[in-house]
């Protein structure tokens, strides 16, 4: 079995961590999936918005320790650079990406969580980055621009589970749902991104992105441009 799984139903690509029988912990098969199937999703113009989720009551373990018994220096590197770049391919998503996260997420699980715009959870989720606790690096860099860098380091040093609960107070969870409400939810949140202008939200979500690092001035500035752009295109007023 593919360790991600592709559908695409409706407008929505769901990709799934398909590793339930190793808690889907991270391997360099699940790397380089996730890395092609969100360039698939990009590339295509009937993807409207992007889901990831996770089979089984883990959505990620981590990275996967077994797979690196015996590799050498040069082979851990190259699974570590593969696994950023997964991430980067998530993050890089034109259009709107959502996390379904139904059990604990570790370490690689919160940079894929991280990576997509906002996580919808149900209580049995919880959030972990224990790398520098087990004697390695990771995981540094998304949550410390969610959380604030104390939290994170918190977390980090100590090996702090972030419930549910707490996620969402502390802004990593958008929206905290009964499992039971789950797919009602996400219904309607599918209903609201689909029926938007998907050029609009692709514009929307470039501006948020690049903005949040510039400066005022600067972010001001990429949304003038997406203005412009839309303009150019004849598109306004809700146009598509």
């Amino acid at each position: 079995m593919s360790a991600v799984l592709y559908a695409l139903e409706n407008g929505v690509a769901t990709l799934t961590l398909n590793r339930p029988e190793s808690r889907n912990a991270l391997n360099l098969e699940m790397c380089e999936l996730l890395a092609a199937f969100s360039l698939k999703a990009s590339s295509s113009d009937d993807v409207k918005l992007v889901l990831v989720r996770a089979n089984g009551p883990v959505f990620c373990a981590g990275a996967d320790l077994k797979e690196r018994q015996g590799m050498s220096e040069a082979q851990v590197r190259e699974r570590r650079m593969k696994g950023f770049a997964a991430y980067a391919a998530l993050e890089a998503l034109p259009m709107p990406a959502i996390a379904v996260v139904q059990g604990p997420a570790v370490g690689s699980g919160c940079e894929i969580a991280g990576a997509c715009d906002f996580i919808v959870a149900t209580p049995a989720a919880s959030f972990r980055t224990p790398e520098a606790t087990r004697g390695t690096v990771g995981a540094t860099q998304r949550l410390p621009r969610v959380l604030g860098k104390r939290l994170a380091k918190d977390m980090m040093f100590t090996g702090r589970t972030l419930t549910a609960e707490e996620a969402e107070q502390a802004g990593l969870v958008s929206r905290l749902v009964e499992f039971s409400f789950l797919e009602g939810l996400l219904e309607e949140i599918k209903g609201e991104i689909l029926k938007a202008p998907p050029n609009a939200l692709r514009l929307a979500k470039r501006c948020i992105d690049q903005g949040v690092e510039l400066a005022p001035k600067g972010a001001l500035q990429t949304e003038i441009e997406a203005i412009e752009e839309q303009l150019a295109a004849g598109q306004w007023m809700g146009r598509k």
